[in-house]
């Protein structure tokens, strides 16, 4: 298991974003929030060093309302395939609030989905709330695994 990997976002796969959109509009009117995870590009049949946004983690006893999502920052993990955040807003402004920005410094992608939640209803920000270009890309999903690791990767380590 590597640790260090290219931080390059190439971009976000279809069926990620397509979640996030629909998970927004489910959760309307309240905000919808969640953090980003990407794969190294390479395992997913591209040919070019980099990440790809393939996941979002929705945290355990995240709070929303119309105006706000409160994330429990004990229930976060310390994932090494973190690479930002998503989040809706509800009344459609697709721009970071002042509170958005103070949680923009956890990752270099931040996706905020506006109302009505269609395919041009989001904007992406770094992590200093510039907008920034995120390419959707038809890639398929990784397979889903609850550990990073395998049984051989264990006993190659003990021996």
């Amino acid at each position: 298991m590597r640790l260090f990997r290219s931080s390059e976002i190439l971009g976000i796969a279809r069926d990620t974003m397509e979640f996030a959109l629909e998970a927004s509009e489910e959760t309307h009117p309240n905000e919808y929030m969640g953090f980003l995870r990407a794969e190294d590009a390479r395992k997913l049949g591209l040919d070019r060093k980099g990440q790809v946004i393939t996941d979002v983690l929705v945290i355990p006893g995240t709070k929303s309302d119309p105006t706000s999502a409160t994330v429990q920052t004990n229930m976060v993990p310390n994932d090494i395939k973190a690479v930002g955040s998503v989040h809706s807003h509800p009344n459609g402004v697709l721009r970071p609030s002042d509170a958005d920005l103070a949680t923009f410094h956890k990752g270099d992608v931040h996706i905020i989905i506006g109302a009505p939640y269609g395919w041009s209803d989001w904007q992406v920000f770094d992590s200093s709330g510039e907008p920034r270009s995120l390419d959707v890309l038809d890639v398929p999903l990784p397979e889903e695994q609850f550990f990073d690791f395998t049984q051989a990767d264990i006993d190659e380590e003990l021996s």
